[in-house]
């Protein structure tokens, strides 16, 4: 009960962030599922990680609603009709993200905004309300893995939603254009790009990748993770790899015994927390969200997360007296590709449960990292301070992108001098997604809001924490241990 009094006596959360600590210690107080004692060791020693889903996970961690449904046809829980003008619309969009739970409690995707607000826009004079709706999500949704879709198409919302979020400068949400060169104009490329520079967003997701992965249309939710519209992902457990090539006598040792190993033990932790969501927590039977086909049990899967590529890559070239490092050395680059590509056919010979949508097999994700990975870079990037120039960085990254469907990326931080030359960044974009690469993100050296990992944050709002002030967003608490322990805000700058 110790924790329970620090909790609340804690000067340096808000009363939301009390409520929600709070539930998470209570959660954490059980431990309904069971689990072996392999796969406990490797969860004591750092190898698994379930990132915080909690010991008895009581909703899927994404959620992705079918909002296409709800503004056609309303929700009988919520009371609500579908809308016929424009304040109608955000109102009722700003109710139902209240209800849309996720591992954070608040909601990871909000919907393609343009799309669906796009019918009920006269012009510019619906300005007002767009930055009003964009503001009050940023107040009310405290956490910036939030996430909104624009795009492929150019439409007049998605326009004043980019101007809005140019001028708010608010980290939520979070923004992803879905970029293909042959639909989006390059005006509204250019728009979305002076707009990543000021404030961080939106990404670029490579649309036409996203679209075959997915067979059709696909969300971008919480930093970066390709879901399916109307389902999410049950759950998402990683494997920092370095730790796992710390338990290797060798490169042959760690290729055939412990990825064998590690892949055994993660996708039967994962069956477990996906069988206890599905059959003993009720979600899938009471919440509305369900009942009135928002979504759909048959549109979720589940990801299996690493982090740490590099750091395995250097320390198992290392062990056979070799001083390549990832991103910078044919050998090194070969065997990261090597490691990813065996996970990859153990985890598909795996067959899950309850993941119809993705033929029960569980999608990779190279995870972004969370503020205690002192140890291991995010996903398969190369480690901040090593990067090199960046035609070289995205010719070296783009191989691996095709393994990870449901998320995978790299942020690049410019120059302030490059806003005048918005097309040399868009010949980039182009230039990366023709080698394959699935998603971007790019931010200006001197902006207040910049991506952290995947997710967005205020430098302003870490100076407060600085002076152990009291802040609105949770994830500002994140950053600030991103920027202190993994360098976040040290990355190339590329002019």
């Amino acid at each position: 009960m110790n924790d329970v009094i620090k909790i609340i006596k804690n000067k340096n959360l808000s009363f939301e962030q009390k409520v929600i600590e709070l539930a998470r210690y209570a959660e954490n107080s059980i431990a309904p599922i069971e689990l072996s004692n392999e796969t406990k060791e490797m969860i004591d020693k750092g190898i698994i990680c379930d990132l915080f889903e909690g010991n008895a996970p009581y909703r899927p961690r994404y959620i992705i609603v079918d909002f296409n449904k709800f503004m056609k046809k309303g929700s009988t829980f919520l009371e609500l009709s579908p809308p016929k003008t424009l304040l109608e619309a955000v109102n009722n969009l700003l109710i139902f993200y209240k209800h849309i739970p996720s591992i954070t409690t608040m909601p990871v995707y909000i919907g393609n905004i343009d799309y669906i607000l796009e019918p009920f826009i006269k012009g510019d004079e619906d300005y007002e309300v767009i930055k009003l709706f964009l503001n009050h999500i940023d107040k009310t949704i405290t956490d910036s893995f939030c996430h909104a879709n624009i795009g492929p198409k150019y439409t007049k919302a998605g326009e004043l939603i980019l101007k809005a979020s140019k001028e708010l400068q608010n980290p939520t949400p979070n923004i992803t254009l879905k970029y293909d060169e042959n639909i989006t104009p390059i005006e509204f490329a250019k728009l979305a790009i002076e707009t990543s520079l000021i404030t961080a967003k939106p990404s670029f997701a490579n649309d036409k990748i996203f679209r075959a992965d997915f067979n059709g249309d696909y969300a971008i939710a919480s930093c970066y993770n390709g879901l399916k519209i109307g389902g999410g992902s049950h759950t998402l457990v990683r494997s920092r790899l370095f730790r796992l090539a710390k338990e290797s006598k060798n490169i042959d040792d760690f290729l055939n015994n412990q990825l064998v190993k590690l892949v055994n033990n993660m996708t039967d932790y994962m069956d477990k927390r996906i069988k206890f969501i599905v059959e003993e927590s009720g979600f899938f039977e009471s919440n509305f969200l369900v009942k009135e086909e928002f979504i759909k049990i048959d549109n979720f899967t589940a990801m299996f997360g690493i982090v740490g590529l590099a750091e395995a890559v250097n320390y198992l070239l290392k062990l056979e007296g070799k001083k390549d490092r990832f991103g910078h050395s044919k050998i090194a680059n070969e065997l990261g590709y090597k490691i990813i590509e065996t996970i990859d056919n153990l985890v598909k010979k795996h067959k899950g449960i309850y993941c119809n949508f993705s033929n029960n097999k569980y999608l990779l994700h190279a995870q972004v990292g969370i503020d205690s990975d002192t140890d291991c870079t995010p996903g398969c990037r190369i480690p901040i301070g090593e990067e090199p120039e960046i035609f070289e960085h995205i010719i070296q990254s783009a191989p691996f992108h095709k393994f990870f469907p449901s998320g995978i990326g790299d942020v690049f931080r410019f120059d302030k001098t490059t806003r005048n030359n918005l097309e040399s960044i868009l010949d980039i974009i182009k230039g990366g997604f023709k080698q394959g690469l699935r998603y971007i993100s790019f931010y200006e050296d001197n902006a207040d809001v910049v991506r952290i990992t995947g997710y967005l944050v205020k430098r302003s709002e870490i100076e407060k924490l600085d002076n152990n002030q009291v802040v609105l967003r949770d994830t500002t608490v994140l950053g600030k241990g991103a920027r202190d322990n993994m360098k976040v805000l040290e990355r190339k700058l590329r002019k």
